[in-house]
């Protein structure tokens, strides 16, 4: 992470808690962070709602309703998983993802706002918690997946994260643990469904309107949608998969194709007698 903050952000501190937040909700953080750290007043809210993943992550009410907000542990996954758990070395990755986030959000890639995020000692390494602001009516695609629903909503619900997966696309962002459980997805106001990515600290830039990062994306969200389909039953057919990752190259080629700049036309040919 750079030494400057992002425009909007200050530092925070609390005891041994270090981190950054939005300069506009100073007060309310620095309230939570009172509790010794974000996860621990998230929890011990009466109201705290859970939402199951990597690990427990709670959605609260920041102090005097300031707002609602889902408060994450961060944890690793895969072969350091039993190892080290919640522990990272210093400064963890949530700096990171608030850089990545606020890359992606300017990118026009659709994530939720990190408002905050602290870490704290834990032995010679650190903890770290990230606070981002919560979306309203939403789930995981997993949880959305496993509701009975038409065809026609099927399709808009696949079709929001093709959307999505094109936006990536056009970021250059290679997300290598794209899956069903850190992909939300949203009916807006207009009633317009809309995919949001989670999980950005693991995210990497490539080039941006490569196809290499639309396939890498597809392949691993396939893998993750199969995955679950087998471990949980979940009714996302094959035929299901397969539109997906076409519609994805395709929005994703499409809008390339239209940022690239127009190559000179020849002129007509001249008109014959």
């Amino acid at each position: 992470m750079s030494t400057v903050l992002p425009d909007g952000y200050i530092a925070l501190s609390a005891r041994s808690a270090h981190g950054v937040g939005l300069m506009s909700l100073r007060v309310p953080l620095e309230l939570a962070l009172g509790a010794g750290s974000f996860y621990a007043y998230a929890k011990q809210m009466p109201d705290a709602r859970t939402l199951a993943g990597r690990g427990v992550a709670y959605a609260v009410m920041l102090p005097g309703d300031a707002a609602r907000v889902v408060v994450r542990r961060s944890r690793h996954g895969g072969l350091f998983a039993a190892l080290t758990g919640d522990r990272f070395t210093a400064p963890t990755r949530a700096p990171y993802e608030l850089d990545t986030a606020l890359r992606l959000t300017e990118l026009g890639v659709r994530t939720p706002e990190v408002i905050a995020f602290a870490t704290y000692p834990a032995g010679v390494l650190r903890r770290a918690d990230v606070v981002t602001r919560e979306i309203p009516g939403s789930a995981d695609l997993a949880a959305v997946l496993a509701e009975p629903m038409s065809e026609d909503r099927r399709r808009a619900v696949l079709g929001a994260v093709a959307q999505l997966v094109a936006e990536l696309t056009l970021a250059g962002a290679r997300h290598p643990d794209l899956n069903i459980k850190n992909i939300l997805v949203q009916r807006s106001a207009t009633g317009e469904m809309v995919a949001y990515v989670l999980d950005v600290d693991r995210i990497w830039f490539d080039r941006p309107g490569s196809a290499r990062v639309t396939e890498r994306n597809i392949a691993r969200l396939s893998r993750s949608a199969r995955k679950w389909r087998r471990s949980t039953s979940l009714d996302l057919a094959e035929t299901d998969i397969g539109w997906l990752a076409a519609t994805a190259h395709h929005l994703a080629a499409t809008s390339s194709a239209l940022e690239e700049p127009a190559e000179s036309a020849e002129p007509p040919p001249a008109a014959t007698a």
